[in-house]
């Protein structure tokens, strides 16, 4: 049983290697995210589910139930709407992984034992969006995480869609549709490079065109997936697997360049220098398979 209702609440049991505070310390690394808000342990985010805009909120009991609560709607909620709002939240907490094989392997593996016991129950948090995660990965390019978050946050406030409930907004990322019939010189409110903002609207027309969908990368094998990303303008290799890890949920991607991946390994190897590329690639010959899942618990080391 994926789901049931209770009431009017949408119920999601969940696995039994999840954690929520420690999802939720991630959830919380940035005070400036406004696509989601926490607040008394309990999260709300805004999501389109065809036409309809839904405010949910969700709250966990015990780490064994999540339960997600409608708050904008007085109307009943079809079927349908239930069945895309479990998909898209088991999507977004990747609650469908078994992570069994991933804490098996990293039990014995002399960089992954530490962090695999002190996070266990950590999942990749994901970005459903194709758009979103590929812009979110050229919005971050050569800049820090706060620059990068508070150029996201001009972007949404002028760009995206938004709903009110009880006196506050709750903002969705802006849409491909309405981007690609914007030029580069129309985001120039936003503080981003003249290159990006070209590389945003290049891919928002990609999408717009149906050239490139999620659905179409998804039926592609990674290395397939990952080549027809680094095609694109503005994508190179680690914004590809940036996404091929957090939208398209391949567990293979390896974003071997990331600064953070080599500041951790750096860090728990005690090194006085950063680690070479190929020796990460010997370091991560065991993690074969499970190498986002690698990459994502070393990120969580830094935080």
């Amino acid at each position: 049983m994926t789901w049931y209702e209770a009431q009017d609440d949408i119920v999601i049991p969940l696995p039994h290697d999840f954690d929520i505070h420690i999802n939720m310390d991630y959830l919380t690394r940035e005070k400036n995210e406004l696509l989601y808000e926490i607040d008394d342990g309990k999260i709300r985010r805004a999501v389109a589910i065809g036409n309809t805009m839904f405010l949910l909120q969700i709250s966990v009991i015990d780490n064994k139930e999540m339960v997600v609560e409608v708050l904008n709607e007085d109307k009943p909620i079809e079927r349908w709407q239930r069945e895309a709002i479990v998909a898209y939240i088991r999507e977004w907490f990747d609650l469908d992984t078994d992570l069994t094989p991933f804490y098996d392997m990293a039990k014995t593996d002399p960089l992954l034992h530490t962090p695999a016991e002190d996070f266990v129950g950590l999942r990749i948090i994901g970005i459903h969006d194709l758009f979103e995660a590929l812009c979110w990965g050229v919005i971050g390019q050569q800049i820090n995480l706060t620059f990068a978050y508070s150029l996201k946050k001009q972007f949404v406030e002028q760009f995206g869609d938004s709903l009110e409930w009880n006196g506050k907004q709750y903002w969705m990322f802006p849409s491909y549709e309405n981007i690609a019939q914007l030029t580069p010189s129309d985001l120039e409110t936003v503080r981003m490079t003249v290159k990006k903002r070209e590389y945003i609207v290049g891919i928002a027309q990609l999408i717009a065109s149906g050239d490139l969908s999620k659905e179409k990368l998804l039926n592609m094998d990674f290395k397939d997936a990952e080549k027809a990303l680094i095609k694109i303008r503005g994508i190179g290799p680690w914004t590809a697997n940036y996404v091929l890890m957090r939208c398209l949920r391949f567990s293979t991607a390896f974003p071997v360049d990331d600064v953070g991946l080599i500041n951790s390994i750096k860090a728990l190897q005690n090194m006085d220098r950063k680690p070479t590329k190929d020796e990460i690639l010997k370091i991560a010959s065991p993690w074969k398979n499970w190498e986002a899942y690698a990459t994502f618990y070393l990120w969580r080391v830094l935080y």
